[in-house]
């Protein structure tokens, strides 16, 4: 059965190319483009780290931002590896749209079984990204990776205490209400093999990602095909 291919496009206007040049606060960096016109100020929608990626020269892609109440002009949506190998999209809210896109045009065999009941929903105390229907009730948590080591995605790129209470819900839903529930790593880059937490960088979520999947919690990973055009859903990648 051919899949259907599963796309979010970077919009209608060309991406312009820059240069890295600061990074003043976490939602925000300074760019030079390459057409001249002085630096520029972009929204960065990525609040990690980001150490490897946003080095000074970095090449950057950025999309012109529509809204007259913007603070800034330009919005940061794709960067080179740090290889020069490929491109890396740090949009963090792209992969739901494109995990929400999938599902609803049944493109993920990995809940086959399954169809979307909703997004953003509510269970007990707890709002997770995506509940699905099938032979159970299967809650989703999405999360969003882009640091790539030795050919190793890992999560988080910094600590990140929300991450860690989303997965330790799931494991308290899976053990205590009986439902499925999994947690699909999106590698928003091309050049990975498989994803992995990063215990170096917050031991809190690794240990409760081991926790979730000890309680039956599933433990998924995908890359993406990035281009200048759009981000694309690619192959599964183990992970865990």
């Amino acid at each position: 059965m051919i899949r259907p291919t599963v796309m979010i496009s970077l919009g209608s206007e060309p991406l312009v190319e820059a240069t890295f040049l600061e990074r003043p606060n976490r939602f925000l960096i300074r760019a030079a483009l390459l057409n001249g016109g002085g630096p520029v100020e972009a929204h960065l929608p990525d609040p990690g780290r980001l150490r490897e990626i946003l080095v000074p020269g970095a090449r950057l892609f950025l999309r012109p931002a529509a809204g007259k109440h913007r603070r800034t002009r330009w919005t940061l949506t794709l960067a080179e590896s740090p290889g020069g190998e490929g491109l890396v999209s740090l949009d963090t809210t792209l992969p739901n749209r494109l995990v929400h896109k999938a599902l609803e045009s049944s493109a993920l065999p990995e809940f086959r079984e399954w169809t979307l009941e909703r997004a953003e929903a509510t269970v007990g105390g707890s709002r997770f990204d995506f509940l699905l229907r099938g032979p159970s009730q299967l809650l989703v948590e999405v999360k969003s990776v882009t640091l790539v080591e030795d050919g190793v995605g890992l999560f988080p790129d910094a600590v990140t205490a929300r991450g860690t209470r989303h997965v330790r819900e799931l494991s308290s839903v899976a053990r205590k209400d009986g439902w499925d529930a999994a947690v699909l790593f999106i590698l928003q880059r091309e050049d990975g093999r498989e994803i992995r937490a990063a215990p170096s960088i917050d031991p809190a979520f690794a240990e409760a990602l081991s926790e979730a999947r000890e309680a039956g919690v599933r433990v998924l990973g995908r890359r993406c095909r990035v281009s200048l055009e759009g981000v694309e859903l690619g192959d599964p990648l183990p992970a865990g």
